[in-house]
């Protein structure tokens, strides 16, 4: 246990896994036409603590995309990893086909329920072990590889978080404050952050590496990257558009930030798209 009651994640394990932190389809780019990744949505009593789970066959190259987020994650090699919080999009190969099933923690939520420091897993996937010990996860192991089905082993890691988010401590009033305004506005200033929290600079940036993996900078960039996946999605607007609803200053702005965070341009990300003809040009 580290000074404040939270356990210390052994360093030693950093850099221990080379497979994908598979979180969702708006976050990954995947070979073409594969139906390799199947949502599920949180039991109702988790939806405060999780995110998403599911299941997924994976095979080819992947591109991880941060989201802020910390997951619980199984594959079929009978390994189980906690997967911190990344701070820049990570390439994997794989070529045979990997079965896995995880869920993804709310940001902020990780703190609490696992009683984690969450910088100490910021860019790092430890093995379940490493943190709960190996009884825990040789026990968890065994009940996974022996379930029916990908169905079944999600359903026993829902257990394992709501025994988790049971016995979570009070959650941290400033990082909630922090992910309910960057959700609602991921454009809100640090400044104005630090102002609806009542914290000095410092403080907040404290706060928020404790419970997110990183300070409320970078928070808000990861986070107003996945508005903009999300918005990609849900409209053909144009990318000078998407910027701008996404909440960056205009499309520049916000290649800078895709490159820097995903590695690649707003267009490869989301696949090249063109803005809807003006009604002039329809004519």
């Amino acid at each position: 246990m580290t000074g404040t009651g939270r356990r210390a994640v052994p360093r030693a394990a950093a850099g221990a896994w080379s497979t994908p932190a598979a979180a969702s389809a708006a976050e990954w780019s995947a070979p073409t036409g594969a139906t390799w990744y199947r949502p599920r949505r949180p039991p109702a009593d988790l939806t405060a603590g999780l995110a998403v789970g599911w299941t997924a066959r994976m095979a080819g190259r992947y591109r991880l995309v941060p989201d802020g987020a910390v997951e619980l994650l199984w594959l079929d090699s009978g390994t189980i990893w906690l997967c911190g919080p990344e701070t820049a999009a990570w390439q994997t190969d794989l070529p045979a086909p990997v079965d896995a099933v995880g869920i993804r923690f709310r940001p902020g939520q990780v703190a609490g329920a696992l009683r984690l420091d969450v910088a100490e897993l910021r860019d790092r996937r430890v093995p379940v072990e490493d943190v709960f010990g190996s009884g825990f996860a040789r026990r968890l192991a065994d009940r996974l590889g022996s379930a029916p089905g990908p169905a079944a082993r999600l359903d026993l890691l829902h257990g394992a978080a709501r025994g988790w988010l049971a016995e979570a401590a009070d959650p941290d009033p400033v990082a909630g404050i922090v992910a309910g305004l960057l959700t609602a506005d991921p454009a809100t200033s640090v400044a104005d952050l630090a102002a609806e929290a009542g914290r000095s600079g410092r403080q907040l940036h404290r706060r928020c590496r404790s419970a997110f993996g990183y300070g409320p900078a970078t928070l808000r960039r990861i986070l107003r990257l996945q508005r903009f996946l999300a918005l990609s999605r849900r409209t053909d607007a144009g990318l000078a558009t998407l910027a701008v609803l996404a909440g960056y200053t205009d499309q520049p702005h916000l290649s800078r930030d895709c490159r820097q965070i995903a590695g690649v341009s707003p267009a490869v990300l989301v696949g090249a798209r063109s803005a809807p003809p003006s009604p002039a040009r329809r004519a």
